[in-house]
């Protein structure tokens, strides 16, 4: 079965190719494709079964080419004689469960099938839900538009790839809405000053930037955001650099240790040796006690540099009092002249060297963000936030870490911090406390948050074999800032929701059909 590109463009021929791997079937002519559209329009109106792949078969065509010719002809026919033409009846009845297997269990289009098929609901066809879904996002927004006054909030930017294609994505990190996502041919400054440009005009003006080190984005940011303060991601900075080497030296030493261990366990058969065996095997012996201990060393004197470097990072200090900028940055300038002399490290080091003038750019807004919880907070209550401030560089280590036993340390130090903040405070702790994790949670040091963001997309992107749609992709920002968490510290509260502060009251799924229908009547009316 042979897929073919509908395109008469020859300027998007070569696009159209790269994205969806068409092959052009130059014996199909304008007139047998206007035939297969008008016949599978007219089906699909009608409700006819069987339509659809008997013309497939026929001309030895996908299924999905046919459902594409007929919505083309279809918005062809709606430009042309406005609403003289039939739009495509949808089964009413399946919509809802498409829709929800589809964002909600991250079904594929064939699984959704399958199962539709075994409770016998709706047309069940992998066509027809390919073509539902991309109907449904073809009239939702690329973007999430504010309707009210204009929000303040922080850019965190950044490129996911659904196989070579870039996605170019920006989240508001408080509430994990998704403001744009975009699929493009080709990431580049100017498409991020567009993306940008676009979000701002539909009411979210940035605070700040948060991004990687990504030359495009860096680029964009100096032609277009210059004015505002770019924070680098701390973890892709250095974590993400020198951990892997961390990693490394660990293993080497455990190896060496091991090697150690074996010899010296042949050694304690001597007696089944003779004399010039026995020597020999001391010899090697020494020889891995030797390389285990300068294997040892290495190890501990690259991790507690690397240590060293990851506590800089953080902006309270043991008092839970604001970290001198100058000093973090000298201490970890110190780690880097360190790791350049003692280790083999020097295109780490200066990629790390490059970022340091813009890395601790997040002590400047931790400065403005604790000089306003002061003035928030009661009198003498000093004592009181800078415990709240340790509770709170501890939580966000608990949420950060994967390893059990860490975590649980972190957690005890965070309880530990709490329980004698409400100790010291006599009254209104709650209302201190939620204070306090609201304004520090506003300094954001990395660009985390995205690549959670990724998490949730990924699914969708594997099981549609990286073909991802601009559509489908609309169809996931809805649902995503429109669902309600069901854990974690965001747990029953709706990204939107803590974004522009409304109240939302009903379902993701309602609000997208209600937002389907009202952007299709618009889109017709046109």
């Amino acid at each position: 079965m042979i897929n073919i590109s509908i395109s008469n463009d020859t300027t998007n021929d070569s696009k159209i190719f790269e994205r969806k791997k068409f092959i052009r079937r130059q014996d199909l002519d304008v007139m047998t494709r206007l035939t297969i559209a008008y016949t599978a329009l007219i089906a699909m109106a009608e409700k006819q079964r069987g339509t659809i792949t008997e013309l497939a078969n026929e001309f030895f065509i996908s299924r999905t080419f046919v459902y594409m010719l007929a919505k083309s002809l279809l918005e062809i026919c709606q430009i042309q004689f406005d609403e003289m033409s039939p739009p495509i009846q949808f089964d009413k009845s399946s919509i809802d469960q498409i829709l929800s297997l589809r964002l909600e269990g991250k079904c594929s289009l064939e699984s959704i099938s399958t199962i539709l098929k075994r409770f016998d609901i709706g047309n069940s066809s992998v066509g027809y839900i390919s073509q539902l879904l991309n109907d449904i996002g073809s009239v939702l927004p690329t973007q999430l538009v504010n309707k009210g006054d204009r929000i303040q909030v922080i850019y965190v930017s950044d490129e996911i790839f659904a196989k070579n294609s870039p996605i170019l994505i920006t989240v508001e990190p408080i509430s994990t809405a998704v403001l744009k996502i975009e699929l493009l041919n080709k990431r580049t400054a100017d498409a991020w000053i567009d993306h940008w440009e676009s979000i701002e005009e539909n009411g979210f003006v940035p605070v700040y930037l948060v991004c990687d080190g990504g030359t495009a984005l860096a680029k964009a940011h100096d032609e277009y955001l210059s004015d505002l303060i770019k924070q680098p991601d701390t973890y892709h900075s250095i974590a993400h650099i020198l951990g892997v080497f961390d990693k490394r030296f660990e293993k080497q030493a455990y190896d060496a240790i091991k090697k150690e261990y074996k010899s010296n366990k042949v050694l304690t058969e001597k007696d089944l040796i003779d004399d010039m065996k026995l020597s020999r095997l001391t010899n090697k012996y020494e020889e891995n006690r030797k390389n285990a201990q300068e294997k040892i060393d290495a190890y501990d004197s690259f991790h507690y540099l690397y240590v060293s470097m990851i506590k800089e990072l953080e902006i309270f200090n043991e008092n839970g009092k604001l970290r001198d900028r100058q000093t973090a940055e000298n201490n970890i300038e110190a780690c880097l002249d360190l790791l350049e002399a003692e280790f083999e490290l020097k295109k780490q080091v200066k990629k790390i060297r490059r970022v340091l003038p813009d890395l601790l750019n997040y002590f400047e807004i931790a400065e403005v963000k604790l000089e306003e919880l002061k003035k928030k907070l009661p009198e003498n209550s000093d004592e009181i936030l800078e415990l709240l401030c340790l509770w709170w560089q501890w939580g966000k280590k608990t949420n950060k870490t994967k390893d059990s036993n860490i975590k649980g340390y972190c957690a005890k130090k965070e309880r530990h911090y709490y329980e004698k903040a409400e100790m010291k405070c006599s009254e209104n702790f709650d209302e201190i406390k939620d204070q306090v994790r609201k304004d520090l949670d506003e300094i954001v040091q990395s660009s985390s948050i995205v690549e959670c963001i990724n998490s949730i997309i990924r699914p969708y992107i594997n099981n549609t074999k990286t073909q991802i749609s601009q559509e489908h992709l609309n169809l996931i920002m809805f649902y995503h800032n429109h669902r309600r968490y069901k854990d974690g510290k965001r747990t029953d509260k709706i990204p939107y929701e803590i974004l522009t502060g409304e109240k939302q009251t009903k379902d993701w799924l309602d609000l997208l059909k209600e937002e389907y229908e009202k952007n299709r009547c618009q889109k017709s009316t046109c």
